[in-house]
């Protein structure tokens, strides 16, 4: 079937191309409402849709933007993506999602499509050591914010993130404060930013109270898998350990599993602290305590920092956020 095009408008409408033209790009101060509305009526009967690309060559702009994410199954970037899709369309621009499985050489494919695909900027959060895959971006003057994970090389680039140091060092100061003296960490894999950031955290609050053993510290991945695994290891290595504070929820969601399928009681044998506050963080029974960071609305302003740096527009490059000890049932 031959594509409607907006000649195929003017025809019908009997107006020139210029006028059709004038209208779908809101040029249009000079034509009358009537002329206007008989041409959006007929574009919408004929089932019209822009050629962006021919758009985009006249504009320089494609109106739309990237988003590159470790793992979108995990319920944080799903949240994430949620934000980043909402607040796009709000600014009139469309997303394109890629999904990196926390692999470099993914990352580097789609960071090389999205740029062949001339999108105007992308977000990046990091699958690990990523300075190179960036300097793509950057070598082809490609905008772009990194939102949660920090990435060696680029602390001063454009940037929405969590104070996770502080984080957890709150959190062992609440579990301290519950009487709590023999704390381990699961920490997250040490080529990530924040996992080192969390774990210097946990190292300096422990450390001030006399009570850092690096013994008590265990290293796995960021899933419920990782979480249940480290925690098997840890209690069959360990005694007494009387609290377990996670990097981040998945994994103190699989601690939790292992530690019932094993007869411990949580909180009453140990309590267990998570890291992020995603919604499966509810679904538990006792729910999950948790060290919160607002994560909607760092995907929303991982958005809005894009876009105004795309019009020269950011008035700031990094965006911090203070996380929060949410207090339920396990600790």
């Amino acid at each position: 079937m031959k594509k409607v095009t907006i000649m195929d408008i003017a025809n019908k409408v009997g107006v020139s191309k210029a006028t059709v033209s004038m209208v779908l790009n809101k040029k249009d101060s000079s034509i009358s409402q009537i002329t206007k509305d008989r041409i959006l009526n007929t574009a919408k009967e004929l089932g019209y849709i822009p050629n962006s690309l021919a758009r985009s060559l006249s504009t320089r702009k494609t109106c739309t933007i990237g988003a590159i994410l470790p793992d979108i199954v995990n319920p944080f970037f799903a949240q994430v993506a949620r934000a980043i899709e909402d607040s796009a369309q709000e600014l009139g621009y469309n997303v394109i999602f890629c999904n990196s499985d926390s692999d470099i050489e993914k990352e580097e494919k789609y960071i090389k499509l999205l740029i062949s695909k001339l999108v105007d900027g992308v977000i990046f959060a990091a699958g690990g050591k990523s300075d190179k895959n960036l300097s793509y971006l950057r070598n082809n003057n490609v905008p772009f914010v990194l939102v949660d994970r920090y990435i060696e090389g680029y602390e001063d680039a454009y940037g929405v993130y969590c104070n996770n140091k502080e984080g957890v060092m709150e959190g062992i100061k609440y579990l301290y404060n519950k009487g709590n003296r023999k704390i381990a960490f699961v920490m997250g894999p040490d080529k990530i930013q924040v996992s080192l950031q969390r774990l210097s955290g946990y190292k300096e609050a422990m450390q001030s109270y006399n009570l850092y053993n690096e013994d008590w510290v265990y290293q796995t991945k960021l899933t419920l898998e990782g979480g249940m695994k480290a925690t098997e290891e840890l209690i069959n290595k360990l005694e007494n350990i009387d609290a377990i504070l996670y990097s981040n929820d998945m994994m103190a969601l699989g601690g939790i599993k292992y530690l019932t399928r094993k007869g411990y009681k949580v909180p009453e044998n140990i309590r267990v602290m998570g890291f992020d506050n995603i919604t499966f963080s509810e679904f538990t029974e006792p729910e999950l305590t948790t060290i919160s960071q607002p994560i909607y609305e760092m995907g929303r302003e991982s958005c809005k920092l894009l876009i105004d740096v795309i019009n020269n527009e950011a008035k700031q490059e990094q965006i911090y956020f203070k996380p929060e000890i949410i207090i339920r049932g396990t600790a």
